[in-house]
């Protein structure tokens, strides 16, 4: 036994002895993101003095090496270092990739690549960070409204909704943090419930172009993203105080981050703003105060072939809703509409009665992605939301403390998208959504459900491929189909049901006739086809054209189907159309812009034709036993839209600079031969900056705000019978309030706090002259002014 033993050892000691160690390791090193050559990077085999760096070529060639396994360190300039495992066997064949642009790490943080790329062939607006904390105690929709084309659609000054280029809505879609919003923001009165301190900046895309987002987003999308996290160990924040005199009011923010060098980051922010009663100019607005809370938690792991990331986030806001708009008999209601003050004018107070809204948003997401050599980037994502929406009207008795409308909208999404490079000229997008939504509409409020319960489901699958012909050509197309299906069960009044011919439209869908309703189970189905294909030519560095051409299909939202009865928050009755079909829209978009330190523009005219588009519009006032109130009936028609937004730059000097907005857009029913309703007139802005990063980085803002009268309207006026005079008097809710300037300052200065710490001041007045004006697009226009003059102090710590 020992001799053999003895004769193991020998055979191994020889083998040992005669092992080749004349391997040689070669190959590239390479960068992650667009496989480009990587030249200088050093290569050093752990526990030995071997070290070599790639030539020109970016090769690299490791000699005398064994048949053994080897733990190799690559490094470069701007590069993270990595550690390899190599197992050599004679002479061996081996390339490395690693991630040359840090600052573009944190992809799956900042993006979520399940909305990865925006379009290519639409131009894009974006809002950065820090124009966005002067918007810190104001809105989503505040801060949009300072891009060229976009207006607001608004309910008092709380309640403010996106409209690009005329359209609003449901045909607006809000991406917050790489999910679609769904929050119950079908009518006009819904604002999204978004806290605008959480993002690190806004883009807008004025268009269907992006099928990544939807296809049925007929006015455009908005991305509100996170600010980037960097792979390093640190750690820093910011708190933001801000105070504003119209509404006596202050607004709370702070935000910590957490980050370390190996890809794991940590991020909690939260949100707090208090307002009481707003002014206009020579009135108080009673019961327009607000009181939000918000709270987002995020953490994550970045690495280079793989990621993960989870967030949640918590917004819960309480809005006063003007108590003027809330009358009782129809005389009270012709006066409000025809007298230049609001009927009722209280005291200040920070108390909020009805009518108001209570609306408590959840929204919870996890994603992650995976890159696969010759195959893309692979991205998973499920988002859970949860939206309990509570309108209180003015009630009496045992009740008045309980909701007129309790809905509770809970949404389930899963994505997966492939973001792939075929070639060094074709990169192409695709992916596929699924997704189920539930409403219940509580029946304990004792009054008519505006909205059924109803169970929602949705499918999506797109493909966008882009192609560069050469430095300055680039071709974009792509397609997506939706299917949704709706299973609704809905109480209707037997008179509103034959006014309809329900009965002999649907007489399927009837689950049961009672003495005064019927129970009708309507089970739709909708089939939308989106599509897009467009241009960008680059004529030198300055100047680009963009062309687009993009298809929107938009199923029906529930509001437009099923609406029966009173919506306490928009202080009106509205009646939807179960027969309603979807909504296609047709758009052509040209942008041509120059963009240069001295003098920059961009032109934007478009063109947006709309088959079977749903407007609301009021018909008449009805009286109930809750008071009179305008009824609102959606219809479908089809429209057009066109217009032209400009914007220019000038820099006189490196200080000085002057910045100037146009937009102009007119919306047409075509089978009427009318103007549309709820049109943006025409307006502009002028602006003068002086900016000196030398002196504290002090700037001083004065803009000019000038908002023409809109002239082009519908004619929606009407007559009512008044029971004390006993004479018919006509209600005029269509005609469009003057033409009104403003003019608005804004100023910071920055002032070092220590080494690390930067304290930023702020100052500024909006409607310096407090000017009294109404503006057409704000539905508390028929009882009162618009907001009078609010000076705002700002206060920001960097650390």
């Amino acid at each position: 036994m020992r001799k053999y033993a003895l004769l193991i050892l020998l055979l191994s000691s020889i083998t040992s002895f005669s092992q080749n160690c004349d391997n040689t390791l070669s190959g590239t090193i390479t960068d992650l993101h667009d496989g480009s050559l990587l030249v200088g990077a050093t290569l050093i085999v752990a526990g030995s003095e071997k070290a070599v760096v790639t030539d020109l070529d970016g090769k690299f060639t490791i000699r005398n090496l064994c048949n053994d396994t080897y733990n190799i360190q690559v490094s470069h300039p701007y590069c993270l270092t990595k550690g390899f495992t190599i197992k050599v066997f004679d002479n061996t064949t081996k390339s490395f990739k690693l991630e040359h642009h840090l600052e573009e790490l944190n992809q799956v943080t900042v993006e979520g690549k399940a909305y990865g790329n925006k379009t290519k062939t639409i131009q894009e607006n974006t809002i950065s960070k820090d124009e966005l904390e002067r918007f810190s105690s104001g809105t989503l929709g505040d801060a949009l409204n300072s891009l060229s084309g976009v207006s607001s659609l608004n309910t008092g000054n709380t309640v403010v909704k996106p409209l690009i280029n005329g359209l609003h809505s449901s045909r607006v879609v809000i991406i917050n943090n790489g999910v679609r919003m769904e929050d119950q923001e079908w009518g006009a009165e819904h604002a999204p419930n978004v806290d605008i301190n959480s993002a690190g900046n806004l883009t807008l895309i004025k268009g269907a172009g992006a099928l990544q987002y939807s296809g049925d987003a007929v006015g455009g999308v908005i991305v509100a993203e996170a600010s980037k996290v960097p792979v390093k160990d640190s750690i820093y924040g910011k708190t933001l105080l801000a105070g504003a005199s119209n509404g006596r009011g202050a607004s709370f923010t702070s935000q910590l981050t957490k980050s370390y060098q190996s890809g794991w980051h940590a991020t909690l922010q939260g949100t707090l703003k208090r307002f009481g009663d707003f002014d206009a100019p020579d009135y108080v607005l009673s019961n327009t105060g607000t009181f939000e809370r918000n709270l987002s938690f995020k953490v994550g792991l970045n690495q280079f072939d793989y990621g993960v990331e989870a967030y949640y986030s918590l917004f819960k806001n309480e809005i006063g809703i003007l108590r003027a708009s809330n009358l009782g008999g129809i005389e009270d209601l012709v006066m409000a509409l025809n007298s230049d003050r609001p009927l009722i004018i209280n005291d200040f107070t920070y108390n909020i009665a009805a009518p108001n809204q209570d609306v408590t948003h959840h929204l919870a997401r996890i994603k992650g992605f995976k890159r696969f050599d010759g195959f893309g980037k692979v991205n998973l994502q499920y988002d859970f939301q949860r939206n309990n929406r509570l309108e209180f009207d003015i009630r009496r008795g045992a009740g008045k403390d309980k909701a007129s409308l309790d809905l509770q909208l809970e949404t389930h999404t899963l994505m997966l998208d492939l973001d792939s490079h075929l070639t060094d000229a074709v990169n192409l997008k695709t992916g596929v959504m699924a997704r189920y939504q539930n409403n219940f509409a509580d029946p304990d409020t004792g009054v008519r459900r505006l909205i059924p319960d109803y169970d929602k489901y949705d499918f999506g699958i797109y493909a966008i491929a882009d192609y560069r012909l050469n430095d300055r050509f680039l071709l974009e197309a792509g397609g997506r189909f939706d299917y949704t299906y709706m299973d609704a069960f809905k109480f209707y009044r037997t008179s509103f049901w034959e006014s309809r011919n329900y009965g002999q439209f649907f007489p399927e869908i009837v689950v049961e006739e009672l003495t005064n309703q019927i129970l009708a189970n309507p089970q739709l189905n909708f089939y939308n086809a989106s599509a897009t294909m467009g241009a960008t030519y680059s004529f030198s560095d300055e100047y680009k054209l963009f062309f687009n051409y993009s298809l929107a299909s938009r199923a029906p939202n529930p509001s437009e189907l099923f609406s029966e009865g009173l919506h306490q928050s928009a202080s009106r009755i509205e009646l939807g159309d179960l027969s309603f079909n979807s909504e296609i829209g047709n758009k052509i978009a040209l942008t041509f812009q120059r963009e240069n330190e001295k003098f920059s523009f961009s032109v934007n005219p478009f063109i947006n034709i709309i088959k079977d588009f749903m407007v609301l519009e009021p018909v008449e006032i009805q009286q109930t036993i809750r008071g009179s109130f305008q009824v609102w009936e959606y219809r479908q028609t089809d429209a057009q839209l066109l217009g032209v937004d400009f914007n220019a730059s000038y820099a006189f000097t490196q200080i000085f600079r002057f910045n100037h907005q146009f937009s102009f857009v007119k919306g047409y029913d075509n089978n009427r031969d009318e103007p549309l309703i709820n049109i943006p007139s025409v307006n502009t802005k002028n602006e003068i900056v002086y900016q000196n990063p030398d002196f504290k980085n002090i700037r001083l803002a004065l803009q000019s705000e000038y908002v023409f009268r809109q002239n082009e309207f519908p004619d929606n006026n009407f007559e009512v019978f008044l029971p004390v005079t006993q004479t018919m008097e006509v209600v005029d809710v269509s005609t469009p309030p003057e033409a009104y300037h403003l003019l608005n300052f804004n100023s910071s200065i920055d002032f070092k706090a220590n080494k690390k710490s930067t304290l930023t001041v702020g100052f500024g007045i909006t409607n310096l002259f407090n000017t009294s004006y109404r503006n057409y697009l704000n539905r508390q226009r028929f009882y009162a002014d618009d907001l009078g003059r609010n000076f705002l102090l700002n206060l920001k710590l960097n650390y």
